[in-house]
């Protein structure tokens, strides 16, 4: 298993390959449609991550010592986002995802294209994923 850093220089050199934004905005909508579809079970309210402009659901698991994200969008770049996040997130110990620094955000210079809507949104999908890392190191100590 690769640590959530390694996984951050992995995307990092993926997006380095184009200089281009417009090139850039086509690997997230990429990443966001190979992203498995979640179950509609899970598209609940609770499931809503509260300060997304587009609908975000987001779905975690805790096995085996390690949290496991589920996501989905309504929108093709937000989904391409919380595809990235689950990719580094998911499958680490609440540990090491509440002491992650996610670097990789601002060097694909994810924050300074985006627009301020979807920048709180990419906050708010962080802080959801890292409550739940929280809830789960808290329920299982």
């Amino acid at each position: 298993m690769k640590s959530i850093d390694e996984i951050q220089d992995e995307i990092i050199e993926e997006f380095s390959v184009f200089d281009d934004w417009m090139d850039k905005y086509a690997l997230l909508i990429d990443l966001g449609n190979a992203l498995p579809p979640l179950d509609e079970k899970y598209k609940t309210p609770e499931n809503l991550i509260e300060g997304c402009q587009s609908r975000v659901w987001l779905q975690a698991d805790y096995r085996e010592g390690s949290v496991y994200f589920e996501a989905e969008s309504d929108a093709i770049i937000v989904k391409g986002i919380v595809s990235l996040l689950v990719r580094v997130l998911s499958g680490h110990t609440p540990d090491e995802i509440l002491n992650a620094h996610l670097y990789f955000i601002d060097r694909i210079g994810l924050n300074e294209h985006l627009s301020p809507t979807r920048s709180n949104g990419l906050v708010a999908m962080v802080k959801q994923m890292r409550m739940y890392a929280l809830a789960f190191k808290v329920k299982n100590n």
